[in-house]
């Protein structure tokens, strides 16, 4: 068994877990505010016809996502291992949504990715160092 050594990039992990609280906070408000709004309904008027989007179930996916990124971040601080398998998951899959949003929301998408980039390396190269801190 290899012992991890404490350095300073343990800053790195924190600041993963610190974007993902963030970002599930973010989540949540967007979730609630779709949930919650009277008559929650998108229209989107597309070649040969208009199409309706029903936001209530758009906002209980990111209230669930939202969360999970908040208990997930929790966790990282705390020093948790499983966090960093599911942080990293959860950071594929919006950088994975955020790849089909690039053609509508270039600038946020790019923004978005560059966070899911630095937070996946936070984890993978310096993710250990979390453990070792607590």
């Amino acid at each position: 068994m290899t012992t991890v050594e404490t350095t300073g990039w343990v800053g790195w992990g924190w600041f993963a877990a610190i974007v993902l609280m963030v970002a599930g906070v973010f989540d949540a408000i967007y979730g609630l505010v779709a949930i919650l709004m009277p008559n929650s309904a998108y229209f989107v008027t597309a070649e040969g016809g208009l199409i309706l989007f029903d936001t209530s179930g758009w906002g209980w996916w990111h209230l669930i996502f939202g969360v999970a990124l908040i208990i997930v971040g929790a966790a990282l601080i705390a020093g948790a291992t499983w966090a960093r398998v599911v942080a990293i998951i959860l950071v594929g899959l919006n950088a994975l949504g955020q790849l089909a949003l690039l053609p509508v929301q270039p600038w946020w998408s790019l923004v978005v990715l560059t966070l899911d980039i630095l937070v996946i390396y936070a984890l993978t190269v310096h993710g250990r160092e979390l453990k070792a801190a607590r």
